[in-house]
């Protein structure tokens, strides 16, 4: 039976993966990396540091809870996104690892971008892997990104990307955490920042910014500090600050549509996760698919995925 081992150390996340082709399954394990208390990230030494004693443990997590075979093939991610100069050490971990386990079993050795991991993983639990054979939009949102992306096919990558949209300044996962750190909340923010805005009792109008089909969202962290500092309750700043991201969302893809027309909706990334930000999105664009929960945030099931995609394309 084919199965396909998987892994992304990203900044915020160590996880592990195996696609069984044949009952279409994924097999999964992931670690959030340590943070402490009122801060807003790591330090990529920090990560690599973590993601060093991580990763063995979901490796051992994945193989000894569950039946699997050895993998005959391995994919890491190894970089962020895949253009030039496109780099963050915490991949380094991943990558070794995919490299030694080749190395030692003589399995099949592929590398991706974290980006494309993230795409995949959507399309799979969209049960939506046939759109790899025709352009759609993608958008990835999470704490690094809040791109805009046509996809296509490509022989070599699987997916050909060219960006039609970008934050210019604050990317909406962040915006998310530095707003949810403001309102008390720990990091990462996006699970307890929904739960407070579901008891939101106002609805401030919420108006995006955008340049070119790029948006900017440096404004809606200034904006959120000055609600809280004239005594608005958490829950109605919770609550713009979604809303403020969806709209800015829903802006990016009307600009894609009228520039490329329209192809099929993609979302993936841990802030698609939200409720209110997803219910939005749907209710202007009902065909739109996205990640489901477990796959939104960072997670290896997108990197084992195009090791299959691969294996069967150069069969």
């Amino acid at each position: 039976m084919p199965e396909y081992l998987g892994v992304d150390t990203s900044n915020y996340t160590t996880s592990a993966a195996v696609y069984v082709s044949e009952e279409n399954r994924i097999y999964q394990t992931k670690k959030l990396l340590p943070v402490k208390e009122g801060e807003l990230g790591l330090r990529q030494s920090d990560a690599v540091f973590h993601h060093t004693k991580q990763l063995p443990e979901m490796i051992e997590q994945l193989f000894s809870e569950n039946s699997i075979a050895m993998p005959k093939t391995v994919t890491a991610s190894a970089r962020p996104r895949n253009i030039e100069g496109s780099y963050m050490p915490c991949f380094l971990c991943g990558e070794g690892f995919a490299r030694s386990y080749a190395a030692v079993t003589g399995a099949k050795l592929y590398t991706t971008s974290h980006q494309i991991g993230h795409i995949l993983a959507a399309l799979y639990s969209a049960d939506r892997l046939d759109l790899v054979n025709e352009r759609f939009i993608a958008f990835h949102v999470s704490g690094g990104t809040t791109d805009c992306l046509l996809c296509e096919p490509d022989n070599e990558c699987v997916l050909r990307i060219t960006e039609i949209g970008t934050s210019l300044d604050l990317k909406a996962g962040q915006a998310v955490d530095r707003t949810g750190v403001m309102l008390g909340l720990r990091f990462p923010c996006g699970a307890e920042l929904e739960k407070l805005a579901m008891n939101a009792n106002k609805h401030f109008k919420a108006k995006p910014v955008l340049k070119d089909g790029n948006c900017c969202l440096s404004g809606l962290e200034n904006k959120c500090g000055n609600m809280l500092d004239s005594g608005e309750a958490s829950e109605n700043i919770a609550k713009y600050c979604l809303d403020f991201i969806a709209e800015t969302i829903l802006a990016m893809t009307d600009h894609a549509i009228d520039k490329y027309g329209e192809l099929p909706l993609v979302f993936a990334g841990g802030v698609m996760s939200d409720v209110i930000i997803r219910d939005r999105i749907i209710s202007r664009y009902p065909s739109a698919s996205f990640a489901q929960p477990q796959f939104s945030c960072d997670n290896a099931a997108g990197v084992a995925i195009y090791g299959y995609l691969k294996t069967t394309g150069e069969k």
